[in-house]
């Protein structure tokens, strides 16, 4: 399996997306690759401050990490495509992800509420901890899904 995190800018949310999905799929012994990518990325770019700060604080490391623009081929590369917002839903679709591409929340609750998940840009290092804690909810959730309906084209 591999998924896809999309973000705006691909500094904040979708990297710790991909870092947290990466941690999980570690932990379960899962065979899922993750990466992420921007719809409006600056190419290179690095994680933002604050997002590498608290992704330190929870014993995981965006150093390394370089923003992506959303592209055709990283949408064709992707089995499940989960954005942080409709519009960067709607910009996976027209690149080829219809009927991969879901809002992260909804996925998560199999539900389709349209609920953002937060961005911190910018803010203060609180918001960042919320939106890393927000986004490991929503990814456990997502690997329980996987897991469930794993088992049950299995049966």
């Amino acid at each position: 399996m591999r998924l896809l995190f999309v973000c705006t800018g691909n500094t904040c949310r979708s990297p710790m997306a991909e870092a947290i999905a990466r941690r999980v799929a570690d932990e379960r012994g899962l065979d899922v690759t993750a990466s992420s990518a921007g719809t409006s990325a600056w190419d290179g770019a690095p994680a933002s401050d604050g997002a590498l700060l608290v992704a330190l604080e929870q014993g995981v490391d965006l150093s390394m990490h370089r923003a992506r623009v959303l592209s055709r081929e990283l949408v064709a590369a992707a089995d499940l495509i989960l954005v942080m917002s409709p519009h960067h839903g709607e910009r996976a679709v027209v690149l080829g992800g219809e009927g991969r591409t879901h809002l992260l929340t909804d996925y998560a609750a199999r539900s389709t509420t349209g609920r953002p998940v937060q961005d911190p840009f910018g803010g203060e290092l609180d918001l960042y901890r919320q939106t890393f804690d927000e986004l490991s909810r929503e990814i456990a959730l997502v690997f329980d899904r996987l897991a469930a309906e794993r088992r049950t084209e299995e049966a």
